[in-house]
Parts: structure tokens; sequence; C-alpha cells
């Protein structure tokens, strides 16, 4: 197996603080990176980083807000001038609200894609031009089954979002790949984090599962393993891909929701 050190290299995970992001921090420390847990509630980042302190770990907490794009350029800004480096950025930043189609707000619709597409995109770009000068970079983008299948009703500006989220990232792929930059999406089912929480009815959770072939909801773990494939060594020939972290719900396409 190809080993890979990371002791000098930097990791910044947006929206790092809580869910999915928290567990990517986790992994991303403990493989030595110095883990930047970029999120905009910077007193929960700076919780997270004492937890990852007091587990031996490096990180550091960063405020950024994802969907303005001032918030972002300073934010790397920042990074750069304390590390002149970022190795690994991992997007986990993203919003959902649920309302019937015929009703969607427009509001809320332009805010979902201004934090989960275009936050994506500038902090990519950002990223992006501090590996070139490395020539090696790895970017994960966390998507969505529900941005490849529609998942219930009410999720008109999320779906939507999570699918461009997929076709930027193979852009980026496209592009990227002459400078030694990586770019994949990982594209979790029904995860049990304070979102889904917050989101899915009890009702709806019943209903999902019964979808799900494996017949459970997955762990920010499992997923968090899937981006570290991505950011391995080992995974420099694998750019462009979505890989679907989701119990088998979109290989069992004929399955609905109850």
């Amino acid at each position: 197996m190809q080993q890979q050190d990371n002791k000098h290299r930097v990791a910044v995970v947006v929206g790092g603080a809580m869910g999915i992001g928290a567990d990517i921090c986790q992994r991303l420390g403990a493989a030595g990176y110095t883990v930047i847990v970029a999120d905009r509630d910077v007193d929960a980042a700076k919780t997270r980083v004492e937890e990852l302190g007091a587990a031996g770990l490096r990180a550091e907490a960063q405020q950024i807000d994802a969907a303005d794009a001032a918030s972002v350029a300073q934010a790397f800004e920042e990074i750069d001038g304390r590390h002149a480096r970022c190795d690994v950025l991992v997007n986990c930043a993203g919003i959902a609200k649920v309302f019937p189609f015929l009703e969607f707000p427009l509001d809320n619709f332009v805010a979902t894609l201004n934090v989960n597409v275009v936050g994506t995109l500038l902090c990519a770009q950002h990223a992006a031009r501090l590996m070139v000068k490395h020539r090696w970079g790895r970017i994960v983008n966390l998507a969505s089954v529900a941005g490849q299948r529609a998942v219930g009703t009410g999720r008109t500006a999320y779906g939507t979002s999570k699918g461009a989220v997929i076709a930027l990232t193979r852009q980026m792929a496209v592009e990227l790949a002459e400078h030694g930059i990586t770019a994949n999406t990982v594209s979790p089912g029904p995860v049990d984090t304070p979102m889904t929480r917050t989101l899915h009815t009890d009702q709806f959770r019943k209903e999902y599962t019964h979808a799900i072939p494996m017949d459970r909801y997955g762990s920010t773990a499992e997923v968090a393993a899937a981006v570290m494939y991505f950011v391995g060594g080992e995974a420099g020939y694998t750019t462009g891909v979505d890989l679907a972290v989701d119990g088998g719900f979109l290989a069992a396409g004929a399955r609905k929701l109850a």
C-alpha cells in the first residue's frame, strides 16, 4: 500500500464544525494533516478544534461564510498567510429547507444555491489556486443522492443544488487535472445528522428507511471514510467521480418512498 506523509500538509474542511464535516476533520487530523475547521459558526469551529487538540491532533478554526465571496477570499488569504498552502479541500457546508414545489419561495431557492453551489465554486477556486503552486491537491465536494434522484417532496432547492454540485465537480476535474489536482463528489443517502434530525419527520424517516435496501440511515463515519479514499495517495487517478454512500438507495431505483 502506498504510504502518504501528511505532516506538512493542510486540509480545509468548509462546514467542518458539526455533522459529517466534524467527522471528516477528525479523520484528516488522525491522518496527519493540519486541519482547518472552517465554518460560519466560528464558536462551534473553535469547540471542534479544542476537541481535536485534546486528541493530540493539529487543528485551527477559521470563520468563513461560503455564500459570501468576500468572506471566502479573506478566509483563504488568511490560510495562505499562515501556511502558504492548501492540499485538501472538503466542501461540506450546506443548507436545506422543505417547501411544496408550487409554493417554494424564491428567496430560499436562491439562498440554497448560493451556499451549496456558489459556495462550493468559490472555495474550490481559492483552494485550487494554492494547490496549483505545489502541483498536487484533492478536492472533495459533498453532494447527495437528492442530486440524482428526487427524494420525496419539498426538496426543489436542495436536490437542484446537489445536482449542480456533481456537474460543477466534473468540470473542475477536467480543468484541474493538468495541475495534479483531483475533484470528486461523495453523495450521501440519508445520514443521521443534526440537519436530517430537523428536516426528517418520524413518518418521513420511516418511509425513507423502507426505500433503502440496508434498512437504516447511514452514519457520519461511513461518509467520512468515503471522503478519505478520495483524499488518499492511491486515488491520484480517480477524478470526476461521484461515490454514493446510500445503503443501496440509488441501486434500488424501483423502490419508492412508501
